[in-house]
């Protein structure tokens, strides 16, 4: 029987450089993945069913929402979005870890039903920097980057509520010491007994 993975809730205010962390560390780290959300949302161009979210309609998603098929939900506007629990059972019970991207308020609804799951929360240096970064797109109007701010405002008040705290001041120390995180939680006792289990008994075998 494999070791089971470890879930992982990684959290961070838009601008911080979450995506772009997660991202970096799956290509170097192939026993995490990353859960692909359900959305009720419309498909946009170039987005993949299955790959970037799996979309179902509202009824599917509000049937799901009743048999208790998500860890956690939330309505964003007039769309939904829900992780299920089914598949990240699955992929734990594979010995795989899995990353949850999620808000807040998605992690403390995750922390009721799997409190041993491991929390990251990453900050931007500086509220100045953050807003640097969300203006940089270029793309926004002032109003749009005044209410993410707040938002970010908002998302950062919770970080107590974290196992871990990384600051993505620097990217490459960021993403190191995010893998020291995985590393780290890899190396504990009972993860190390299973995957070392025939090591461990030869070398403690009475001669």
């Amino acid at each position: 029987m494999s070791q089971q993975g470890t879930l992982y809730v990684i959290s961070a205010p838009s601008g911080a450089g979450k995506t772009s962390l997660v991202k970096a560390l799956l290509e170097q780290d192939s026993q995490v993945r990353v859960s692909v959300s359900h959305t009720t949302r419309d498909m946009r161009p170039g987005e993949e069913n299955g790959k970037d979210y799996n979309f179902v309609e509202m009824t599917e998603f509000d049937a799901m929402v009743n048999k208790g098929q998500f860890l956690e939900y939330a309505e964003v506007f007039t769309n939904k979005y829900g992780t299920s629990r089914v598949w990240v059972d699955t992929q734990l019970d594979a010995g795989i870890d899995v990353i949850l991207e999620i808000d807040w308020q998605g992690a403390q609804q995750v922390r009721e039903l799997m409190p041993e799951c491991c929390s990251v929360f990453i900050l931007p240096p500086s509220r100045e920097e953050l807003h640097k970064r969300l203006s940089g797109r270029g793309t926004d109007a002032q109003d749009v980057i005044d209410y993410r701010m707040n938002q970010a405002v908002e998302e950062m008040s919770h970080l107590n509520e974290y196992h871990y705290l990384i600051i993505n001041d620097d990217f490459q120390q960021a993403l190191t010491e995010l893998q020291t995180v995985f590393s780290a939680r890899r190396l504990r006792l009972a993860p190390q007994h299973a995957r070392h289990q025939s090591m461990l008994d030869r070398l403690l075998a009475d001669n």
